[in-house]
């Protein structure tokens, strides 16, 4: 099978299928930050948001305070991070504001509150710093509530 392609040239199904899988297309790479802010916001909600958010009157007395302004305080930015903020990024909604505070509170972990332990431990956080950081440096793309609403402002800037 082959097609002409927009250099005039044909170009066969085995050199269109490498192209798509290696050059940039704005319509993959949004499916991509669409499974990476899903994916791993559900994670971070699910798996540690969650837990510390249904469990904040046991451990806000013992919780670590690695930021000196208290344990009942670090534990409620850990779950404003963990859970709240990770909830923005799955919807897509300001998305790189609420990526910042995830991005923080994975830095705090590995950087501070697990410093002197193995690096095991260090793994998890620096695993969710990660695609928060990348967040950050991308916003949402266009599969997300921001990408929505960058789309109604461009279509109301051209009316």
């Amino acid at each position: 099978m082959t097609e002409i392609g927009t250099d005039g040239q044909e170009t066969s199904f085995w050199r269109r299928g490498w192209r798509w899988k290696t050059e940039p297309h704005g319509e993959t790479a949004d499916v991509g930050l669409l499974l990476l802010r899903v994916v791993t916001g559900l994670l971070m909600m699910t798996r540690h948001g969650w837990g510390k958010l249904t469990s904040f009157g046991e451990r806000a007395a013992i919780w670590a305070d690695p930021i000196g302004v208290g344990s009942e305080l670090s534990l409620a930015l850990a779950i404003f991070a963990e859970f709240f903020c990770s909830a923005l990024v799955v919807v897509g909604l300001a998305t790189r504001g609420a990526a910042i505070p995830v991005v923080c509170t994975m830095l705090v972990a590995a950087g501070i509150v697990h410093w002197d332990d193995p690096f095991g431990k260090k793994e998890f956080p620096l695993l969710f710093l990660t695609p928060f950081l990348t967040l950050v440096c991308t916003g949402a793309g266009r599969y997300s509530i921001d990408g929505w609403l960058q789309n109604r402002r461009n279509k109301d800037s051209h009316e």
